[in-house]
Protein backbone atom coordinates (compact mmCIF):
# COMPACT_ATOMS: atom_id res chain seq x y z
CA UNK A 1 0.00 0.00 0.00
CA UNK A 2 1.38 3.38 -1.04
CA UNK A 3 1.84 6.19 1.44
CA UNK A 4 2.19 8.73 -1.36
CA UNK A 5 -0.82 11.06 -1.26
CA UNK A 6 -2.70 11.60 -4.50
CA UNK A 7 -4.38 14.79 -5.65
CA UNK A 8 -7.00 14.78 -8.39
CA UNK A 9 -7.61 18.05 -10.23
CA UNK A 10 -10.97 18.13 -12.01
CA UNK A 11 -12.35 20.68 -14.47
CA UNK A 12 -14.84 20.37 -17.29
CA UNK A 13 -12.58 19.83 -20.29
CA UNK A 14 -9.35 18.69 -18.58
CA UNK A 15 -7.58 20.87 -21.12
CA UNK A 16 -6.46 23.94 -19.16
CA UNK A 17 -6.86 24.55 -15.43
CA UNK A 18 -6.61 20.95 -14.23
CA UNK A 19 -3.70 20.19 -16.56
CA UNK A 20 -1.80 23.27 -15.39
CA UNK A 21 -2.48 22.37 -11.74
CA UNK A 22 -1.24 18.80 -12.24
CA UNK A 23 1.82 20.17 -14.04
CA UNK A 24 2.59 22.51 -11.15
CA UNK A 25 2.12 19.73 -8.60
CA UNK A 26 4.45 17.37 -10.47
CA UNK A 27 7.00 20.18 -10.84
CA UNK A 28 6.89 21.34 -7.22
CA UNK A 29 6.40 18.01 -5.40
CA UNK A 30 8.28 15.57 -7.60
CA UNK A 31 7.41 12.03 -6.57
CA UNK A 32 6.27 13.02 -3.06
CA UNK A 33 2.67 13.48 -4.29
CA UNK A 34 0.84 11.80 -7.15
CA UNK A 35 -0.77 14.31 -9.52
CA UNK A 36 -3.92 13.26 -11.37
CA UNK A 37 -6.28 15.21 -13.58
CA UNK A 38 -9.56 14.55 -15.32
CA UNK A 39 -12.60 16.26 -16.81
CA UNK A 40 -16.34 15.79 -16.68
CA UNK A 41 -16.52 16.41 -20.47
CA UNK A 42 -12.93 16.10 -21.74
CA UNK A 43 -11.77 18.04 -24.78
CA UNK A 44 -9.93 16.37 -27.63
CA UNK A 45 -6.62 18.06 -26.80
CA UNK A 46 -4.98 20.33 -24.27
CA UNK A 47 -5.46 24.06 -24.75
CA UNK A 48 -2.38 25.23 -26.72
CA UNK A 49 -2.33 28.56 -24.85
CA UNK A 50 -2.15 26.64 -21.54
CA UNK A 51 0.74 24.61 -22.97
CA UNK A 52 2.48 27.85 -24.01
CA UNK A 53 1.96 29.49 -20.61
CA UNK A 54 3.37 26.48 -18.77
CA UNK A 55 6.33 26.24 -21.16
CA UNK A 56 7.18 29.84 -20.27
CA UNK A 57 7.90 28.69 -16.70
CA UNK A 58 9.75 25.55 -17.78
CA UNK A 59 6.95 23.01 -17.36
CA UNK A 60 6.14 20.78 -20.33
CA UNK A 61 2.55 19.48 -20.41
CA UNK A 62 2.54 18.60 -24.12
CA UNK A 63 2.50 14.84 -23.46
CA UNK A 64 -0.71 15.05 -21.39
CA UNK A 65 -4.10 14.15 -22.85
CA UNK A 66 -7.54 15.13 -21.54
CA UNK A 67 -9.07 12.22 -19.62
CA UNK A 68 -12.63 11.47 -18.56
CA UNK A 69 -13.31 11.60 -14.85
CA UNK A 70 -13.64 7.99 -13.70
CA UNK A 71 -15.35 6.97 -10.47
CA UNK A 72 -12.40 4.77 -9.43
CA UNK A 73 -9.88 7.59 -9.93
CA UNK A 74 -11.87 9.91 -7.70
CA UNK A 75 -12.51 7.19 -5.14
CA UNK A 76 -8.79 6.39 -4.79
CA UNK A 77 -7.63 10.01 -4.59
CA UNK A 78 -6.81 11.56 -1.23
CA UNK A 79 -7.61 15.14 -2.23
CA UNK A 80 -10.03 16.24 -4.94
CA UNK A 81 -9.72 19.77 -6.26
CA UNK A 82 -12.60 20.91 -8.46
CA UNK A 83 -12.39 23.83 -10.85
CA UNK A 84 -15.77 24.65 -12.26
CA UNK A 85 -17.20 21.18 -12.84
CA UNK A 86 -20.20 21.80 -10.60
CA UNK A 87 -22.43 18.87 -9.72
CA UNK A 88 -20.75 16.46 -12.15
CA UNK A 89 -17.94 15.77 -9.68
CA UNK A 90 -18.56 12.74 -7.46
CA UNK A 91 -18.50 13.20 -3.70
CA UNK A 92 -16.97 10.56 -1.46
CA UNK A 93 -17.25 10.70 2.33
CA UNK A 94 -13.92 11.19 4.06
CA UNK A 95 -12.18 12.84 1.11
CA UNK A 96 -10.67 16.27 1.33
CA UNK A 97 -12.30 18.60 -1.21
CA UNK A 98 -11.35 22.03 -2.41
CA UNK A 99 -13.18 24.08 -5.01
CA UNK A 100 -10.95 26.59 -6.75
CA UNK A 101 -12.79 29.42 -8.46
CA UNK A 102 -10.58 30.12 -11.48
CA UNK A 103 -11.14 31.77 -14.84
CA UNK A 104 -11.58 29.17 -17.57
CA UNK A 105 -8.65 29.61 -19.96
CA UNK A 106 -10.64 28.24 -22.92
CA UNK A 107 -10.69 30.85 -25.66
CA UNK A 108 -8.60 33.30 -23.62
CA UNK A 109 -5.43 35.09 -24.69
CA UNK A 110 -2.00 34.42 -23.22
CA UNK A 111 -2.17 37.28 -20.69
CA UNK A 112 -5.32 35.84 -19.07
CA UNK A 113 -3.89 32.31 -19.13
CA UNK A 114 -0.64 33.52 -17.52
CA UNK A 115 -2.65 35.03 -14.67
CA UNK A 116 -4.57 31.75 -14.22
CA UNK A 117 -1.28 29.81 -14.32
CA UNK A 118 0.23 32.01 -11.62
CA UNK A 119 -2.89 31.81 -9.45
CA UNK A 120 -2.81 28.01 -9.73
CA UNK A 121 0.85 27.92 -8.66
CA UNK A 122 0.06 29.83 -5.45
CA UNK A 123 -2.84 27.47 -4.68
CA UNK A 124 -0.74 24.35 -5.38
CA UNK A 125 2.05 25.64 -3.14
CA UNK A 126 -0.48 26.21 -0.33
CA UNK A 127 -1.97 22.74 -0.85
CA UNK A 128 1.48 21.14 -0.74
CA UNK A 129 2.30 22.93 2.50
CA UNK A 130 -0.88 21.45 4.02
CA UNK A 131 -0.31 17.85 2.88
Amino acid sequence: MSTTPSVLFVCVHNAGRSQMAAGWLRHLAGDRVEARSAGSAPAEKINPVAVQAMAEVGIDITAEQPKKLEYATAQTSDVIVTMGCGDTCPVFPGKRYEDWQLTDPAGQGIDVVRAVRDDIRVRVEKLLAEL
